[in-house]
């Protein structure tokens, strides 16, 4: 039982340094890339730009828009889905506007200006487990 503690320490330690090792490195995204954070001509914009790229926890979503012409408010699905500007997470007014993701929930954005959001506006992403982590819950 005594070489059990020392092994089991060993498997441990061997555990954490593979987690830290095969750590995937946080990213950060500009969402519209160089089009930015704007009213789109294209109602699917940022729905086809979000689908491009992958969102894992502390990676960060940096929006670039014009200061006094749009802004950015977290909100819930509800508030997404229905441009409801009144009960919002959070909002940000001056660019550029940094959000880093801390969970796996999906996350929702709009633009709380004017008609802006009703004019597609808006973001939702999907954040994903990464690859090292679900491997390790699925065993």
């Amino acid at each position: 039982m005594a070489n059990l503690k020392p092994s089991l320490f060993l498997i441990i330690a061997m555990v954490v340094a593979s987690m830290e090792f095969n750590h995937s490195v946080a990213t950060e995204h500009v969402v519209g890339d160089s089009f930015g954070w704007a009213v789109p001509q294209d109602a699917g914009f940022y729905a086809m730009w979000s689908l491009n790229d992958t969102f894992i926890i502390d990676d960060t979503l940096i929006f670039n828009f014009a200061d006094g012409f749009h802004n950015v408010a977290e909100v819930t699905k509800e508030a997404y889905e229905n441009c409801d500007t009144q009960n919002l997470i959070s909002i940000q007014t001056t660019s550029p506007v940094r959000f880093t993701i801390n969970n796996v929930d999906n996350h929702y954005y709009i633009c709380t200006v004017g008609l802006h959001c009703k004019s597609f506006l808006k973001l939702a992403i999907r954040v994903s487990v990464p690859n090292n982590l679900s491997a390790m819950l699925s065993h």
